[in-house]
């Protein structure tokens, strides 16, 4: 490639300035020694840059279209420039994030409200389409941080421990099982059942839930958005298993009943999940911090976890 950083910075000089004298004091070179770069530049790639009218420089036509591209090219490098140095002094930055499995973010505003005091230039970008493989997401430097459930074996990963949460069968109003005081696995058998992924058997409630009782629900249907698995919970066209600090708010309308899964529950361990580094920017563990007031914070309005499980042949553990 012809172009270098110093021919950029050239033809832009050449082009503000009008000549090569005054753009060379710009640049800190002498008249000859630009004029010999330029000429270098214009053999290179084979076309004039500028022609003279009197004592001034305009461009021409690929000028025009060099100087365009230079211009652009040069503010990005500086804002680029500049943001980094913000960065590293955790004045500045980006954090790209998801929740596993979720495109529900209701708890997220007031904490971006309290985040924005300390940390007002840092922005918070939500990653919707890794939320089936946060972690992978994680190792190539598409997500900073991950609100997971899942176990994090991977040393170079850190974690920071969150909460736990119960999850909650959904069902319509009036539904059969709606009125239990909790559902087993066999509840299932006859139901569509609504989950975010397929396959769906290394989801929570199939692994620690439907499998160890070896039932499987007449049908599974993928949905991913959250709001469109309960719109189709409240048609009557099947049932869904959601965290129980999601489904309560939407219980206020009346449309939905929420019934446990067995009696001691079926409970996930969530973390906040980033890459490992000694030089990973303090508003990261800032905002990790913070998610435990998050949805974190809506899980107190659950109820309590049993102390002790029954003797069970069904297994109910957390990841």
């Amino acid at each position: 490639m012809a172009l270098e950083l110093r021919h950029l910075r050239l033809v832009v000089a050449v082009a503000e300035r009008g000549n090569l004298t005054r753009a060379g004091a710009d640049l800190h070179l002498t008249q000859s020694a630009l004029s010999h770069q330029l000429r270098g530049l214009e053999a290179d790639l084979g076309a004039r840059l500028f022609e003279r009218a009197g004592r001034q420089m305009h461009p021409t036509a690929a000028g025009e279209r060099l100087l365009a591209t230079a211009r652009k090219t040069l503010k990005a490098l500086a804002e680029a420039e500049e943001e980094t140095r913000l960065i590293a002094a955790g004045r500045d930055g980006l954090i790209r994030f998801t929740m596993q499995c979720y495109t529900c973010y209701q708890w997220l505003p007031p904490l971006l409200a309290r985040f924005q005091l300390e940390y007002p230039r840092v922005e918070v970008q939500i990653v919707a389409d890794v939320i089936a493989r946060p972690l992978g997401a994680l190792r190539a430097g598409r997500l900073d941080l991950a609100v997971v459930h899942e176990p994090v074996l991977d040393r170079r990963l850190e974690s920071i421990p969150l909460f736990e949460d119960e999850l909650l069968a959904v069902l319509p109003k009036g539904h059969r099982l709606a009125k239990k005081d909790f559902l087993t696995a066999a509840d299932f058998a006859d139901e569509q059942l609504f989950v975010y992924f397929l396959p769906a058997s290394g989801t929570v409630v199939f692994r620690d839930f439907l499998s160890p009782a070896g039932v499987t629900p007449r049908q599974v249907t993928q949905v991913q958005l959250t709001e469109a698995a309960l719109d189709l919970v409240r048609a009557g066209a099947g049932v869904s298993v959601l965290p129980r600090w999601l489904v309560l708010p939407q219980l206020a309308a009346g449309d939905l009943a929420a019934v446990p899964l067995t009696e001691r529950g079926v409970w996930r361990r969530w973390r906040a999940v980033f890459r490992r580094s000694r030089e990973a920017p303090p508003y990261l563990r800032a905002f990790a911090r913070l998610l435990v007031e998050g949805p974190g914070a809506l899980v107190n309005i659950r109820r309590s976890r049993p102390a002790a499980p029954p003797r069970s042949n069904v297994r109910v553990g957390v990841t």
